[in-house]
Order: structure tokens, then C-alpha cells, then sequence
């Protein structure tokens, strides 16, 4: 299939925007359908400044063409003092620099030349493609420790050579890396990691012993920016009850295990819990169904062993993570053997559960793993890596494997059945939204029902689905898919399949 490629140019702050007024448009030749031009107007033809001769409305020149470049600046047309040094607009990559053609100084000093941004500042390379260059992909760094392809570089970014794949270090190279380390799809500024280097709280004094299901549960309560000092080894923290996140605490909350947390359900209990429309965790507007805040960050964490069975608040499931209202974005994250309900019609997301995001944005999912091994997939009656009703995903860079959905009976529940059994790795039910997969791969899920990767319905066919740079491969439905889109069951306004395999 042909490669889309969509190119956004940002105005950063260091990169001058273009300024595309008449006044800086050398191509502007004021001239009429009679091919005559304005009187005593000026532009520029190429070099050549050119002025319109009032009686004959025909183009001359002044003077000698200029040595170096002719601009129009305030209707004259005059000759700089500098020379363009590149083409405006132009993009190219010097190493993981890009450099943006901008017109910079003022007057008959400005001209056309280089303008650098490091790109290693959002944790990216500067990628190439077609005749364009943007800061793209993420870059082998301490975040991305997936990407690093070599035993130097991933030792350089403070990782763990572990034969093929550079883990987070000795201790976890037991486990998948984080993401899917082919996924090379840019991550919008939203979706990125958060600033966690100023911490509010920090769970634990430097020992692993001071790392405790209290002393999180507890910072989880108070909000802000949450980060972890457990020692130089990774930890697992077993939770003695469900972190629960409070309404009224902090509009932003970060939670970041710095690759070195992993939080454990202990089979019997979900994990975190975050709910605006639930008056146990305080009411903060009238309407919670749709409120920009809390945005919650979870980011460098692992998650194991959560469980939300008989947690049915708001339908249930997520059995790691249930989030309502508000925002979330998860970020190089992992989810291993989580679940919730067995059966049950509508009921999903062992590993995350999202509802009713602040006006339909998407719940970001960035460079996670959710499974990665057979005996690490996460299982549910629906949903084995994410649920939701309603809520559009953008799933970027990312890795589903060996994750099921057990119930049996569909949604509706045939006669005579408990229901569901959909979606293996991804269920999106509801009218108006968007499921984006981009750079990622989801293979060898399993549906006793329908789409053994992805279930989509939208009952309206109002909503879109959209998969980029992926591959779904190997995901059976035993129960039934769209003719043409393997392992997937969809009814929406339009499907979307760009450079991918599905088989």
C-alpha cells in the first residue's frame, strides 16, 4: 500500500516563521488580466529589482541585477546586503539537528539561511523523508531504551544488554522491553513524556524496604508529580489496597517509576483507580463526565497482577488502571497478567479501562507493552490490553501480544450466555470516536468472539479507524471479523490502512 506521510511545521520558539505577506513575496507582480501593471509598483524578478513605468504600465528594471538577492520590503524592491544560503521553507537534517530555512534579520540585512533545533531535547532523532525533515522518532535514550540497537548504546543509556534487547537492567531483563522497537511513528507534544525532574513527593529514602504500599497509595492521595528512590535495583511493590487518585488534589498528576517500579496487584486488587464522576474521590464540577482535569501522567512504570473483578463502579474493569474523566496519557509503560471480569457483555480493559475523556481528546498510549510473552498476556471478558466506551486512542510505537478476550456471547449476550468475548487486545465500543494505531504491532491476541486484535464498533458509524506503520498478524476469532481485515471486527464511517500488514 502507498505510504501517507503528513508533514506539521511548528513554529518553535527559536524558528523564525515565515512571514507570508505580499510585502516579503518576491513572485507578487501586480499585474492585471490585460498584462498591464501598476503603476510605479515594484517586484522582483529573480535578482532584478523592477519598477512599472507610469505611462507605458510595462516592467523595467533599476539598474544592474543585485550581486547578492532582491526582496520586496515595504513595496520597494531592493537589493540585500546578504545572500540566501537555502530555499524558504526547506528542511534537512545535519546528524539529530534539524535545520529549518527561515528568513532572518531585517530590512536589507535579512536573508535566508540555516536555523538549528536540536532534536535530542524532546528525546528524538531528525528524520528524513521524501524532501522533507522533522523531529520524528524517538532516539535510544534512557526513555527509549527499546530502540537502542547496539550492547554500547544501550550501556551508554544506562540500560542492560540482555543478548537481543536492551532492558531497563540485569534484574528485569527477564521481562519485554517497553514499546514495539520497530515502531518509528512521531509522538505529538501531547502525547510525550512529563517533566518529572521536580518532584512533589517522593515514595521511599534510597532503600528498597522504604518503597511501601502506604507510602504510595499516600502520594497517589495527595497529586502533583510522584516519583520513586527505592535504590539502585528494581523494585516490586505489592499494594495492599488500590491507589486511588483524589479530584480535588492537583490538575496535574505525573507518575513515573524511572523504569525501575514495578507495581504488583498481587492477583486480588486493581492497581490505580481514577474517577471524576465518583463522590467518594470529591465532585469538583457539575459535570464530570467532561472536565479537563485531573491529567494524569503515568509513565517508566510496570504494571503485574492487577485484578478489578467485583470492582463493577461505572461498569468496571481495568483491572490495572481505571481511568474516568479528566485526561490520561501512558507512556513507556508495561502491563503484564492483568484481569478483570471473565464475562459480561460490555465489560473490559484488563490492563486499562478509559472513559468519558474532557471533549472526545484521545488517551494516549506511547511506546507500551501490554503481554510481549505467552505467559504474560493480560485477559478479560472483553479487552485484553484496552477498553473503553466512547473514548478515541491513539496508540503509538506500541506492542500487544498474547492478550484475550474469555467471555463468550458477544454484545449483546446471545440468549442464554453472560456475553463478550471481544476484542483480544483492543475494544472500542460507543458512537463518536477514533481508534489511531500507529508503529505498532498486535500479534497473537486471541477473541472467543470477535476481532482477536481489534473490536470496533461504532453505532452510529460516526467513528474512524486508523492504522499507520503497523502489523497485525496471527490474532484468530473464533467467533467472527470483517471480510478483509483479519482479526479485526469494525463498523465505522471508514477504515484507514496505510503501509501495514494485516494477516
Amino acid at each position: 500500500m502507498k505510504k501517507l506521510i503528513t508533514v506539521v511545521a511548528i513554529c518553535l520558539g527559536i524558528i523564525a516563521c515565515d512571514d507570508d505577506s505580499s510585502e516579503n513575496n518576491n513572485n507578487t507582480n501586480n499585474t492585471n488580466n490585460n498584462g498591464e501593471c501598476s503603476a510605479s509598483t515594484e517586484r522582483c524578478d529573480g535578482d532584478t529589482p523592477m519598477v512599472c513605468n507610469p505611462e507605458t504600465l510595462t516592467w523595467e528594471a533599476i539598474g544592474e541585477a543585485c550581486d547578492t538577492s532582491c526582496r520586496l520590503i515595504g513595496g520597494e524592491a531592493l537589493c540585500m546586503t546578504c545572500t540566501d544560503q537555502c530555499s524558504a521553507g526547506a528542511t534537512q537534517c545535519s546528524e539529530n539537528t534539524l535545520q529549518t530555512c527561515t528568513l532572518t534579520g531585517s530590512g536589507t540585512d535579512s536573508c535566508y539561511d540555516w536555523t538549528d533545533y536540536d532534536c535530542v531535547q524532546t528525546s528524538q532523532r531528525c528524520v528524513t523523508e521524501g524532501s522533507s525533515s522533522f523531529c520524528g522518532a524517538p532516539m535510544c535514550s534512557a526513555d527509549y531504551l527499546n530502540l537502542c540497537v547496539t550492547s554500547q548504546d544501550c550501556e551508554a543509556a544506562g540500560g542492560y544488554w540482555a543478548d537481543t534487547f536492551c532492558a531497563i537492567n540485569e534484574g528485569l531483563a527477564q521481562f519485554p522491553p517497553t514499546g514495539n522497537p520497530d515502531g518509528t511513528c512521531q509522538i505529538p507534544a501531547d502525547a510525550q513524556a512529563a517533566d518529572s525532574s521536580t518532584p512533589t513527593t517522593v515514595v521511599g529514602d534510597g532503600t528498597p524496604e522504604s518503597c511501601t504500599s502506604e507510602a504510595f497509595v499516600s502520594a497517589v492521595a495527595e497529586g502533583g508529580v510522584i516519583t520513586f528512590n527505592c535504590g539502585d535495583e528494581p523494585v516490586i511493590i505489592t499494594l495492599t489496597q488500590t491507589a486511588k487518585i483524589f479530584n480535588d488534589s492537583t490538575p496535574e498528576i505525573v507518575i513515573d517509576g524511572g523504569n525501575m517500579v514495578t507495581l504488583n496487584g498481587d492477583g486480588v486488587r486493581r492497581i490505580l483507580y481514577m474517577n471524576t464522576c465518583d463522590p467518594d474521590q470529591v465532585w469538583t464540577t457539575p459535570h464530570c463526565d467532561n472536565q479537563d482535569h485531573p491529567r494524569l501522567t503515568i509513565q517508566n512504570l510496570t504494571f503485574m497482577n492487577g485484578n478489578s473483578t467485583g470492582q463493577d463502579f461505572d461498569g468496571g474493569g481495568g483491572g490495572a488502571v481505571f481511568v474516568r474523566g479528566g485526561r490520561v496519557k501512558i507512556v513507556n509503560s508495561r502491563f503484564f497478567t492483568n484481569q478483570c471480569e471473565e464475562t459480561g457483555p460490555d465489560v473490559g480493559g484488563a490492563a486499562v479501562r478509559v472513559l468519558s475523556q474532557y471533549e472526545n481528546l484521545p488517551a494516549y498510549i506511547v511506546n507500551c507493552t501490554f503481554g510481549g510473552r505467552e505467559d504474560l498476556g493480560n485477559y478479560c471478558s472483553n479487552g485484553g490490553g484496552l477498553s473503553s466506551i466512547g473514548v478515541s486512542y491513539t496508540v503509538i510505537n506500541s506492542l500487544f501480544s498474547f492478550n484475550e478476550a474469555i467471555g463468550y456471547g458477544a454484545n449483546p449476550a446471545q440468549s442464554g450466555t453472560p456475553g463478550g468475548g471481544s476484542g483480544g487486545a483492543i475494544y472500542n465500543d460507543g458512537n463518536t470516536f477514533t481508534l489511531t494505531v500507529c508503529g505498532t504491532s498486535i500479534t497473537d491476541n486471541h477473541a472467543n468472539e470477535g476481532g482477536g486484535a481489534i473490536f470496533f464498533v461504532s453505532n452510529d458509524l460516526s467513528g474512524h479507524l486508523i492504522i499507520t506503520d503497523s502489523t497485525l498478524a496471527r490474532n484468530p476469532s473464533d467467533g467472527f471479523e470483517t471480510q478483509g481485515y483479519p482479526g479485526i471486527f469494525v463498523l465505522s464511517a471508514d477504515t484507514t490502512v496505510t503501509n501495514s500488514t494485516l494477516e
